[in-house]
């Protein structure tokens, strides 16, 4: 039975996928497409390996520490491959030379992600508004490869006044990348708002129920506890792990996002930053044989689970 119980079995043959999408977009563009295009590969053929082939095998070849960027045309490929397979991957090729500022990056893409399922979870159905990640969010990552393809990646790294030199006669205002701005941008006009109607579409429901809608919060609290693992982590890691690896650490703690797996880990990778700062900068040398077992053992989990569940959900 693997790790679905038998009343698991009876949920998944009841199960019934309820979403409402209404972007513009998506509707007069993007789903005709999506409609066309999806026949080109077997049903059974997932994604992620899509992703694992295409997206990071280039970045892995041309800048395995993301401390160079890569060629230009492999900007062009992630924004054609990405608008082609339509979904998200870690294709961090715009964020190549953003050292600890990459954490952030991770953050805009977990944390809306995981406030819509939190949010489904009470409501039973995903609603896509108008403008909304899954599709303008998408559209704007791979414009914004397009874009690079031509400026190279250095334009995303040097001081936005030089970048963009209209903004020249702003005063008073200290030197910040592009890809700083970009950031404080998505996050003030993305992910707080969509956070903030998460959190409304939640509270209606919890208040229709009489329930308590700080126990609503409280499911939050784990995936709460692994950002700030990882902001601990690569803020005081000695060796500066999200610049050197920041590959390894994301994917690893990325699929920890996933199962949140690494509520068991964390702890011992963030007493080693801390010691090694209280023993003037020591660093231990098994910090990076743990990130490489976090990695490791959060890979391996995903083909467990679903060679458990498959026989399960084609029964049903």
């Amino acid at each position: 039975m693997g790790y679905v119980g038998q009343h698991g079995v009876a949920t998944l043959r009841r199960y019934k996928y309820s979403g409402v999408d209404h972007s513009l977009v998506a509707k007069y563009i993007l789903q005709p497409f999506w409609s066309r295009f999806v026949n080109l590969f077997p049903l059974w053929f997932p994604d992620s390996s899509i992703s694992s082939f295409f997206f990071d095998s280039f970045n892995w070849f041309y800048s395995p520490h993301l401390d160079t960027a890569p060629p230009r045309w492999v900007h062009l490929a992630h924004g054609m491959l990405l608008f082609l397979y339509q979904f998200e991957a870690l294709a961090f090729g715009s964020t190549a030379m953003c050292g600890k500022a990459t954490f952030w990056y991770w953050f805009i893409a977990a944390v809306p992600f995981y406030c819509a399922t939190w949010e489904h979870f009470f409501t039973n159905t995903l609603i896509l508004p108008i403008v909304n990640g899954p599709t303008e969010g998408l559209m704007l990552i791979y414009l914004c490869h397009f874009f690079t393809f031509f400026t190279g990646a250095e334009w995303w790294a040097q001081d936005f006044r030089k970048s963009i030199p209209l903004l020249n006669w702003v005063p008073l205002v200290p030197e910040v990348p592009v890809y700083g701005i970009a950031l404080f941008l998505m996050i003030a006009f993305a992910v707080i708002p969509t956070i903030g109607s998460n959190i409304h579409n939640v509270y209606k429901v919890v208040e229709a129920r009489k329930g308590s809608m700080l126990l609503a919060l409280a499911m939050l609290f784990p995936f709460g506890l692994l950002l700030a693992g990882v902001l601990v982590w690569s803020y005081l890691s000695p060796s500066d792990i999200m610049r050197n690896q920041p590959h390894l650490l994301v994917i690893g703690t990325g699929f920890a996002f996933g199962f949140l797996v690494s509520l068991a880990y964390f702890p011992f990778a963030i007493a080693n930053a801390l010691t090694a700062r209280l023993d003037d900068g020591f660093v231990p040398n098994y910090l990076f044989i743990i990130l490489y077992m976090i990695t490791l053992f959060t890979n391996l989990i995903w083909p467990s689970i679903v060679v458990a569940e498959t026989p399960l959900l084609m029964s049903s």
